[in-house]
């Protein structure tokens, strides 16, 4: 098994290079880059009637057409690396990640781990609290409407967890903030804190954090527990219909016994093969629900650096997030190892 690990490990590399170069080709390709944003920005001024594009454009500008003269625009290209052929700037780009290097964002001049740094404990914090949640209360459920098949409580529950299934959690959360916070002023409209928050109480800290937690927690749960629920179910009455538990209680066991001491422990394998995947969703969040609430995480962040062609921060939110998503890919597999101890990796 160890043998298996440390290959799993070593096939990292070959994958996150592959990932890797694949996106950073396609951002050279892709039109609106930091060079093209710039020559948009100096028509703007132009037409506007400005004197050109700061220390770069105050030379050489011309009055129609192109604003910037061809060496200008070559001078853009070398200062953000794009007159370097693809593979010589991916190995330049790789040899700062190897050094903990990121880059520095073409759209605010910020260095890219710094951005991320900024907002990864806001995305851990959503991350851990909604598994925490969504495990603590899908395995419980999951449970109790595999044993409560078709009563009342079955039919109930399962309602509410197609409703919540079929609502995406970032309507939900547009609904939640439309009642309880626009009409209904109990909660706080958007952000993770309010602007008065560093001369409150220490209660009152927590106080107000737990306010602007409460409705995107909500927003994030609603979609991630009824997949988990209905996973426990199924697979535990898959559990209940097999011949080792009718053999269990034939030999003496309660019914009850029959599931806690054998049918639960094989129900929790689907669980544990997705444990580890969730380790990328915690840290990199939601866009969507960050952007309804406003909030200043690593998936609003992948967003709007998308959106505005910021490369350098593209790519190191992809460089850790893909890392990330290979680690707990393996992380998988030993909770599988962990819970079923018929597997065995060669």
């Amino acid at each position: 098994m160890t043998a298996y690990f440390i290959r799993r490990f070593l096939l990292i590399i070959p994958t996150f290079l592959g990932i890797t170069i694949m996106v950073f080709a396609i951002t050279r390709f892709v039109p609106g880059g930091p060079v093209e944003r710039m020559l948009s920005a100096a028509r703007q001024m132009q037409t506007e009637g400005g004197s050109g594009l700061g220390h770069i454009a105050s030379s050489g500008v011309e009055n129609s057409g192109q604003p910037l003269s061809e060496e200008q625009i070559e001078q853009l290209k070398e200062y953000y690396g794009f007159d370097k052929p693809i593979l010589t700037s991916y190995f330049s780009w790789l040899t700062k990640v190897l050094q903990g290097d990121l880059g520095t964002s073409t759209r605010y001049y910020d260095p890219v781990w710094d951005m991320i740094k900024e907002r990864i404990p806001i995305s851990l914090y959503f991350g851990l609290l909604t598994m925490l949640i969504v495990y603590g209360i899908s395995i419980p459920l999951g449970v109790a409407k595999a044993i409560r098949h078709r009563t009342a409580f079955d039919n109930f529950t399962s309602t509410i967890i197609f409703v919540g299934y079929a609502i995406p959690g970032w309507v939900a959360g547009v609904a939640l903030l439309v009642v309880f916070a626009s009409r209904m002023d109990i909660f706080p409209l958007g952000g993770f804190t309010s602007d008065m928050f560093y001369d409150l109480s220490p209660l009152d800290k927590i106080n107000d954090i737990a306010l602007h937690t409460a409705l995107p927690l909500f927003a994030y749960v609603v979609g991630s527990f009824s997949v988990m629920t209905l996973l426990m179910k199924n697979t535990l009455m898959d559990q209940l219909s097999a011949d080792y538990v009718r053999t269990a209680i034939a030999k003496g066991l309660s019914f009850k016994q029959a599931i806690f001491r054998h049918a639960l422990r094989n129900s929790l394998i689907p669980i544990a093969t997705n444990f580890g995947n969730n380790i990328s969703i915690i840290l990199t969040g939601s866009f969507l629900i960050e952007k309804v609430f406003n909030i200043n995480g690593m998936g609003l962040l992948g967003y709007e650096s998308v959106v505005d062609r910021d490369y350098p921060v593209v790519m190191g939110i992809l460089a850790i997030s893909s890392l990330l998503f290979m680690v707990g890919n393996i992380l998988s597999d030993i909770c599988v190892a962990i819970v079923d101890p018929r597997v065995r990796f060669k």
